[in-house]
């Protein structure tokens, strides 16, 4: 069996005990690329064609570190999934944090909560992907001038149907 094997099987174990979803990985577009000092990330088709990103870190992430690491990559989110049985995770984050801030405020609508959602842990993260932007997929690096630089050319682009 292939290394690559392996790290497909980890990963969807994974996946199924960290946020309850069964995915079978059919293609791993780009594995174990770096996406900060810290962070690294696994991009993959599923066998009925849904674009993911698996993002884990040896330090905490927040769900706004995550998300300026899917715009770096090149990529656009469709979905941020939730930890597996808190479907509405980031919302009650969300909600606890603003509660910190404004102890006197009962109303509290989703506008209110937009940045404190941001604030949420979120380490490992996995991201369902609308598309990617340019046709590449960049990865960190400290040597390049943008501190990005291209990893792996792919085109993906979901298309919504009723």
């Amino acid at each position: 069996m292939r290394e690559s094997m392996y790290d497909e099987l980890a990963l969807e174990r994974t996946i199924r005990q960290r946020f309850g979803i069964d995915i079978d990985v059919r293609q791993v577009i780009a594995s174990h690329i770096r996406v900060s000092h810290v962070a690294e990330a696994t991009l993959f088709l599923t066998t009925n064609k849904q674009f993911f990103m698996y993002v884990s870190a040896e330090s905490h992430l927040l769900l706004g570190d995550v998300k300026k690491i899917v715009s770096k990559v090149g990529v656009k989110a469709e979905l941020y999934i939730p930890p597996k049985g808190h479907p509405h995770y980031f919302d009650d984050i969300g909600k606890a944090k603003f509660r910190v801030v404004f102890p006197g405020r009962s109303n509290i609508s989703d506008e209110d909560i937009i940045f404190y959602r941001t604030l949420a842990p979120y380490n490992p993260a996995l991201i369902q992907l609308s598309s990617v932007t340019d046709g590449t997929i960049y990865q960190f690096d400290t040597d390049a001038s943008s501190g990005w630089r291209p990893a792996v050319k792919f085109a993906y682009r979901r298309l919504k149907t009723s």
